[in-house]
Parts: C-alpha cells; sequence; structure tokens
C-alpha cells in the first residue's frame, strides 16, 4: 500500500528546550502553526509532528542548536523517509522580519484597503504572538513561499502566493491549552524570590497548581513534570500508566516503601551534563561522587522496586531497565576512585591495589621526605658556613632544588652566585639552586609527581571510557527515576488533601461529584464542595448567574483545573469523577493588557473569544466569566447572546461543554437565547438577612433575578450614605 505524501513544508527552530514549527500545505492555501511548546534534548514531540505530517521539504536556521543538527542526522539516516532538509541563514528566522512579513502576507479574504492596525487586530486573533519561535518560523516560511512561489509556479509572476487560513495545529493525543487558559486557572504561577541573595537567580514558583503537586526529590522529577502539565493528554494508556503507580503509593501500607525510593531519588544527578564533560575530559571530582551516588541509588532503587507488584508497567521496566550495567559500574568507581584523597588534593587520584606501578611510585615519594633531609644535611656540610640552614624541596615539572634562605648580604643578583651551584629562582627570600646531587636525584627519581598524575590521568580514561559505553543505561536510569518521582510527588498529594482518582470515558462527558478548587481550598478554613455535570446530549451550555463575589468564577476555575488534572493523570480534588476525553480547554475569563501586540483589552477579550469559538471541538471545554462587559452594555450583550447562541443551533455532537457566568440577567430575562435541551440555567445561592448579603456558595438550578451591588458594596467598606444614594439614582432612573 502507497502513501501519498501531501505537499507541505514545514519550518522548525528548537531553542531552550522549545519547538516551534509552522507548515503551508499548498493544496488548500493553509498555513498550520504549532504554538512554542516544550521538548525533551532527543526532539520526541517534533518527531511525532514530522511522523503525522510527513513533509517532503524541512527547513530550519542554520544556527542551530546540537540537538537539532543530531535530530536532522538521524532524519536524513532513515532508508524508508528522507525528506529534502534545507537550511536558511539565521538573519531569516528574526522576529522583527518575521512580523514584517505576516503583515505584508498576501491575505485574499482580507480587503486591500484594510490598515495595518486593523489588519494586526485580526492577525492576533488567527495566530499567537506570544510564542517568538513560531513566529520566526512563520517569516522563515513565507520567505520560502514566495522565493519558490509554491502553488503558483505556473502563473505570472505578479501572482503571489496566497494564504486562505490559518489552522493551530496538535498533536493527536495532545491536549490544547494556551498560555492565557494556564494562567487563569493558576497552573503555573513565578513570583520572584523573597531573599535579598536570590533576586539575580530567577524566579521561585507561587500558590499554583504546579506549586502544590511538585514534590519531586530530584531536579529532573521537577522537569518532567513540568513538561507533564505543558502536554496534558488523551492517550489512556499513559493516563492508566501514570494512574496504577499513584494508587499503589496512596495505598498507606506502601508508606515505608515510598520513603525509601524517594530518600534513594534524592541522590540523582544531572547525568546528561556529568556525561558530556566526561567525553571531553572535563571531570571533576565533584562529577566522580555524583556519578557514584547516582549510579548507587539507581541500584537501591531496582532492588526495592524488584520486590514491588511487576504488573505495574513502570515498576516492570525499572526492574528491566536499571540493568547490571549499573552494579558494574558502581563496583568500579567504589573500587577505583580514593574519594577523600580525591577532595583533599581537588583532582582525581586512585586507590592501592589498582595499579602496582602507581602503587610503587607513590611509597617513593611517601619515602621522599626523610631522605631529602639527608640530603640537604649533607649538601650543608658543602656549604659557605654564613649558611645557616638548607632544605631539598620538589616541584613538579622542574624537579629537586637545594633552598636556602637569603642573607642580608646577598642584595643584587650577582650576589646570589655560589660555587658549585646554578641558581635558579628567588622567591618570598629563599634561593632556589640545583646542585650536583639534586641532578642526580632528577635521574634517579625522575619526575614523580607528574608521572604519578599521568598514570592515574591515563586510568581515569579507562574509567570513562567503561562509563561512556554504558551511558544508554544512565540515561534510561534518568528517564525511569524521574517519571517514579513524578508519580510519587503526585500521590503524596493526593494523600494529604483527600483526592479520588478520576475515571475515564470514551463518551463525550464531564461528571464530577463533590469538586473542590484544589488552591482555594489550601487558603479557606470552610470550602463549599459542588458538583457538575455535562452529558452528551443534554446541558452541555450552561449558563450561571448569581451576585458578585459569590463563587462563580471559582466555579469555573475548579471544573477546569479538575479536568486539566485528569488528563496529566493526577487524582482529583472530588468524591467521585469521570471524564471524557477533552482535546482542549479554551478560556475567555480574565482580562489582561498587552503592550507588545498593541490591542486594548476588550479587543483581547474578543480575541479569546474568538479562539474559544472556532478552535473549539464536541470534545472540548470552554470556560467564559463575564464576558462583553469591556464594552457598553447593549453591544456586550448583544455579543454574549450571539455567542452562546452560535453554540446552540449546533448539533449536538458538535458543540463543546460550555461554562459561562456572567451579570447580564436580561440576557435570560429578555428571552435572548433559544430553546434547547443543550441548555441548562444555574446559579449558587445566598440569603438576606435583614440588609446583609449571606453566601452559601452552593449550585443549584435557577436564575439569579438581583446582582445584590449594594450589599456587595456595602460589605466592601463603601460609605452606607453613599450606596444608598446609589439605589436611589437607580430607582429614580428606572433601571
Amino acid at each position: 500500500m502507497e502513501m501519498k505524501r501531501r505537499k507541505t513544508h514545514p519550518h522548525v527552530l528548537a531553542q531552550h528546550g522549545q519547538v516551534g514549527l509552522c507548515f503551508y500545505h499548498s493544496e488548500d492555501s493553509t498555513l498550520h502553526y504549532m504554538i512554542d511548546t516544550p521538548d525533551n534534548h532527543e526532539l520526541h514531540l517534533l518527531a511525532r509532528v514530522i511522523q503525522e505530517v510527513s513533509p517532503n521539504l524541512i527547513i530550519t536556521s542554520a544556527k542551530q542548536e546540537r540537538c537539532m543538527t543530531l535530530f536532522l542526522q538521524q532524519l536524513g539516516s532513515n532508508p524508508d523517509y528522507k525528506p529534502e532538509v534545507v537550511t536558511y541563514p539565521y538573519a531569516d528566522f528574526g522576529l522583527e522580519v518575521s512580523k514584517q512579513r505576516l503583515f505584508a502576507a498576501y491575505l485574499p479574504f482580507l480587503p486591500p484597503s484594510i490598515s495595518e492596525r486593523d489588519k494586526m487586530s485580526y492577525l492576533s486573533s488567527c495566530i499567537s504572538f506570544e510564542s517568538p519561535l513560531m513566529l520566526r518560523t512563520v517569516g522563515a516560511l513565507l520567505k520560502c513561499l514566495d522565493r519558490r512561489r509554491v502553488g503558483v509556479e505556473l502563473e505570472d509572476s505578479s501572482v503571489r502566493v496566497p494564504i486562505l487560513q490559518f489552522n493551530a495545529y496538535t498533536l493527536k493525543g495532545v491536549v490544547c491549552i494556551d498560555r492565557d487558559t494556564y494562567s487563569v486557572l493558576q497552573i503555573f504561577k513565578s513570583e520572584i524570590h523573597p531573599s535579598v541573595y536570590k533576586l539575580h537567580s530567577g524566579e521561585k514558583e507561587g500558590l499554583s497548581l504546579y506549586g502544590i503537586l511538585n514534590r519531586c526529590r530530584c531536579k529532573f522529577g521537577s522537569r518532567l513534570l513540568r513538561q507533564w502539565f505543558l502536554r496534558p493528554t488523551q492517550d489512556t494508556a499513559v493516563l492508566h500508566r501514570r494512574q496504577e503507580v499513584i494508587r499503589f503509593f496512596t495505598s498507606p501500607q506502601n508508606s515505608d516503601v515510598q520513603s525509601t525510593l524517594q530518600s534513594s531519588l534524592r541522590n540523582i544527578r544531572n547525568i546528561p551534563s556529568l556525561l558530556h564533560r566526561m567525553s571531553l575530559s572535563h571531570t571533576k571530582v565533584t562529577d566522580w561522587q555524583g556519578l557514584y551516588k547516582t549510579v548507587y541509588s539507581a541500584v537501591c532503587i531496582r532492588d526495592t522496586v524488584r520486590h514491588l507488584p511487576q504488573s505495574i508497567e513502570l515498576f516492570h521496566e525499572i526492574s528491566e531497565g536499571f540493568s547490571d550495567d549499573l552494579h558494574h559500574i558502581s563496583s568500579v568507581i567504589s573500587r577505583v576512585v580514593d574519594f577523600e584523597t580525591s577532595v583533599a588534593e581537588n583532582r582525581f587520584t586512585i586507590k592501592p591495589n589498582v595499579d602496582p606501578a602507581i602503587d610503587e611510585k607513590k611509597r617513593r615519594m611517601m619515602g621522599l621526605s626523610d631522605f631529602l633531609t639527608d640530603v640537604a644535611r649533607r649538601e650543608l656540610e658543602h656549604l659557605d658556613a654564613c649558611i645557616p640552614s638548607c632544605c631539598v624541596i620538589y616541584i613538579p615539572l622542574i624537579g629537586f632544588l637545594l633552598s636556602v634562605p637569603r642573607l642580608p648580604s646577598m642584595v643584587e643578583r650577582e650576589d646570589f652566585e655560589i660555587e658549585g651551584l646554578e641558581f635558579m629562582f628567588l622567591s618570598e627570600d629563599r634561593l632556589h639552586y640545583r646542585s650536583q646531587r639534586t641532578k642526580e636525584l632528577d635521574n634517579l627519581l625522575g619526575d614523580l609527581h607528574c608521572d604519578i598524575r599521568d598514570m592515574e590521568t591515563a586510568v581515569m580514561t579507562q574509567l570513562q571510557n567503561t562509563i561512556l559505553e554504558r551511558s544508554s543505561s544512565l540515561y534510561r536510569v534518568l528517564d525511569l527515576a524521574a517519571e517514579l518521582d513524578c508519580l510519587m510527588a503526585m500521590s503524596s498529594a493526593s494523600q494529604e488533601y483527600g483526592y479520588a482518582s478520576p475515571k475515564f470515558t470514551s463518551h463525550r462527558m464531564i461528571t464530577v461529584k463533590q469538586g473542590r478548587h484544589p488552591l482555594l481550598e489550601l487558603c479557606s478554613p470552610v470550602f463549599v464542595a459542588n458538583s457538575f455535570q455535562s452529558s452528551e446530549s443534554q446541558g452541555r451550555v450552561k449558563i450561571i448567574t448569581g451576585p458578585n463575589s459569590s463563587g462563580k468564577s471559582i466555579y469555573l476555575k475548579q471544573v477546569g483545573l479538575i479536568v486539566f488534572m485528569a488528563l496529566i493523570g493526577s487524582d482529583v480534588p472530588a468524591k467521585e469523577a469521570e471524564i471524557g476525553l477533552v482535546d482542549g480547554i479554551f478560556t475567555r475569563m480574565q482580562s489582561r493588557e498587552s503592550v507588545s501586540v498593541g490591542l486594548s483589552t476588550f479587543m483581547i477579550d474578543l480575541n479569546q473569544m474568538a479562539q474559544a469559538i472556532n478552535s473549539s471541538t464536541g470534545n472540548s471545554l470552554v470556560l467564559i466569566d463575564e464576558f462583553g462587559k469591556g464594552t457598553n452594555t447593549v453591544d456586550g450583550l448583544s455579543l454574549l447572546a450571539s455567542s452562546i447562541s452560535h453554540w446552540l443551533r449546533k448539533a449536538p455532537m458538535d458543540v463543546p461543554h460550555v461554562l459561562l457566568a456572567t451579570n447580564f440577567h436580561s440576557l435570560l430575562q429578555l428571552g435572548l437565547l433559544p430553546s434547547s435541551v443543550l441548555l441548562s440555567l444555574l446559579t449558587l445561592e445566598t440569603a438576606v438577612d435583614g440588609d446583609e448579603l449571606v453566601f452559601l456558595y452552593q449550585l443549584k438550578e435557577g436564575i439569579c433575578h438581583s446582582s445584590y451591588a449594594a450589599n456587595i458594596a456595602t460589605l466592601a467598606g463603601l460609605p452606607v450614605t453613599l450606596v444608598q444614594r446609589g439605589v436611589e439614582m437607580c430607582l429614580s432612573s428606572g433601571v
């Protein structure tokens, strides 16, 4: 069976652990882009993209990181699939020039008279300007299209290559989540470090989902967990693999095993950097210590895991993957390296009985002290009586020298001359000479110190080669240890916070019983749990009304966080949860400014809403909070009503899970929405005790008919007279 590849022209950049790319389909004149996404040093994510897209041409920068060079070499060695690889000058991938090319691109669907500002506004709704690597590839791609005249080769030279649409590309099985969603759900939150000594060392993680789940013991575990957060998945095999390990460690009877494994994980060091230095023979004493601790701890982890149920996939892989090479490396390092002496001398030294020749030279070095004292005594007998003392010293690379104190009469260089001695140098008021006896010592003993160093360096090189030959075993240790570390970290959080293991279903539904907000419940002494139910054909669009501060936004974020946690394999803060395979989480929740893009707050809100409407599918989750409030009431209400109606008029299988909070009560009171079984109306309970408004935070079916703005204003501390005057003005205006 022969498969015909679509004619695509991907442009790729990989920098600092991120991959940005785009590609063009000449058949339908579509430019596809993938936002900057984390990838590992072997570029597994990029490999998956190339496997899915099957391009016939790959274009990248001539200036690239080593991982990209190795990746392209491996791609070129594949006999079954060899796309053409072309490198463009690094200048073609400049960020500013790429933006200019994008603004100047031929977009037939836009009117020719459109202003630069309006074009910028439109493009910002189609493509993310917060992914610099991807934007740089777009600029290079546009130059390539014009240069090669892709799709218009036979047309007149005045005909430009058209771009009819922009499509965000997402790998199959990967959940689409943009930067705004990560921000509003507080999945990550960076803060400046409070310590004055660490102001220049970067940021620390604040109160965030990543912050409370990251209990990893080694740096690579934390790094892998962050990658899982940045790439939630729909792959049930991956999710079940993670769940079975978490389920094992959340059992109280396995707490001792978990503590033992976590103690060993603390000693796992930066293996890639260490092996890189070793390949360059730049290994330090601390590297040998770190490698020995890593390998010894890996053997301990393997021996512990071999006593655990091998039906759990990760445990079986560790038992088999942590090979006997580790024990061999550990035993060789332990037998050869003298860590105590190495630390004292700050250089690689070996233990006795490793090399007989080195042992012999070291014995001769150790006996030199008494021998040299005797030589010095005999030399003194032949010196002038005015010289009170002397000693024989050994200096590496120079050899043995006679050292005498500088006398007051020795002022000029001519005064340093002593009969029968060859003057070498003056240092710290001592004169150093070479005598007949010291020359004989050089011939007899040679450069012992350098010989020992050279011989020990040769032993170190042999040891390095032995380890580098088994480097694949060490990389395997790193991957599996990091995964084990992540899963034990999440199981610790699950135990402490009382999370439950979610179930996954192939149906387009989300069910959460007694769900909680994972961050707010840690800050609030009392938290009211609420459920969520969205089936395949009913209640997929939920509109929540209620007073300000009644908990609408918290509920939206709670649902989003629970779904997100399930899609990284974590347990979730709920009594029970059943999650359909969500392919994306889209939000319009928090207004933000963007000086770099030059758009108003409301325009950015519209862009977020456009992204949710254009990119969501029947398997997506859409969270919308107070959309439309950035403009006048009538326009905002109209846009909100038309957006909801857009979803309600779709076939049920194409309607995403929509959760929308609003204070536009007239949206429902004026009947602006079509009647549909897909629509569900909810509110959060409150009670009025005299003039005081009491929040009960309990979700129920129904509509809120008042925003209780006056009560909220009083609670916020506004003067009572001011609030009363506001109520009077409201009543007099008939609002």
